[in-house]
């Protein structure tokens, strides 16, 4: 019997909210989370998207890519679903990438993926990625398919996380993290789905050695937000890659409003890309939950902050503007950044 998602993820909600609010009491007691030492300032790349593959050579070009030499890199891309762009990674965006990875002399490059809405395996074969990886030489894990060997437990103290989560060991083991997103609001509780809520695909859909199921705790909490946050403590990236073309300033993430920036954006720190990306949203016009308040105090974006997981304040971020495109488009986000960040 086939249940939609909207039906399965209301199936014991109430219970699973119960749960996660019980379990934020019992584990929040006395322990906290140590946070990463946060970057004293991050920049912010942008260019003009109208050709990608050229867009994303010239972004790569400003980062010091010797370290990805020999290196095995694991490659997170957003495919939730087999919907097409901006739902998912546009193929030549990944194929930009990965043809910019192998210049820079990556012995492996493994690209890692879970979908929350349908099969992993067959969202990829829809969107091509098996097909490009046969041409380019990078290696697919689907992560719904990985033994209780291939993950990590994460425990649940300091966290929201009634029972903590898993991630893939293949994450930790490489030498190198790349992320590549998307530019969306998010529907189903996230409010926007950027660099931070790209990490939620990372994380075991159901604990591989029993029942418990992670994204049903996750989608039903009153701290979905912060939830999604922590995730992102657990793991670095040296680099990610926002594909801003197009975006959903109103609905999200299979399908909703769409406006055209015709940026691509690229940094290191994964609040400071967030942090950009929400004032891109607001100089469009986007969901109330995206427009109110200051940008620092959006709960995926302050509890990312607290964990050190990129800077503190919008005032840390410096953009690095590389077209005559991304300059004119620069002036809105620094100004929502001056005055709302």
């Amino acid at each position: 019997m086939k249940f939609s998602r909207r039906a399965f993820l209301a199936t014991g909600a109430a219970a699973a909210a119960a749960v996660a609010i019980g379990g934020y009491a019992a584990y929040r007691m006395g322990t906290r989370v140590e946070p990463e030492q946060p970057p004293s300032s991050s920049e912010v790349f942008i260019v003009n998207g109208s050709d990608r593959v050229a867009g994303i050579q010239k972004l790569l070009s400003n980062f010091d890519l010797t370290g990805f030499e020999d290196a095995t890199v694991a490659l997170k891309a957003n495919y939730n679903s087999a919907d097409q762009f901006p739902a998912s990674t546009h193929i030549d965006t990944l194929r930009a990438i990965v043809q910019g990875l192998n210049g820079a002399g990556a012995a492996q490059i493994v690209l890692a993926e879970r979908s929350g809405m349908g099969d992993a395996r067959q969202v990829l074969h829809e969107r091509g990625v098996f097909g490009l990886s046969e041409e380019l030489g990078f290696e697919v894990i689907v992560l719904d398919e990985l033994p209780p060997s291939g993950w990590l437990e994460i425990k649940a103290d300091g966290l929201h996380w009634v029972r903590g989560f898993k991630v893939p060991k293949i994450l930790l083991d490489a030498q190198k993290v790349v992320q590549t997103c998307c530019l969306k609001t998010h529907r189903f509780g996230g409010h926007f789905t950027m660099s931070l809520k790209n990490s939620v695909g990372l994380v075991a859909k159901r604990d591989p050695e029993g029942f418990y199921d992670y994204m049903t705790e996750l989608h039903t909490s009153p701290f979905q937000r912060v939830m999604i946050a922590e995730i992102n403590r657990f793991y670095k990236t040296d680099l990610v890659i926002m594909d801003a073309t197009e975006g959903f300033v109103r609905g999200g993430p299979d399908r909703g409003d769409l406006v055209k920036p015709d940026l691509i954006l690229a940094s290191k720190d994964r609040v400071a890309m967030d942090a950009v990306g929400v004032a891109l949203l607001r100089s469009h016009g986007s969901t109330p939950e995206v427009m109110k308040g200051r940008i620092f105090d959006l709960e995926q974006i302050s509890r990312a902050a607290e964990l050190g997981v990129g800077v503190s304040s919008a005032s840390e971020i410096r953009l690095a503007l590389l077209d005559d495109k991304s300059k004119r488009a620069a002036g809105d986000i620094q100004t929502i950044l001056d005055t709302q960040g």
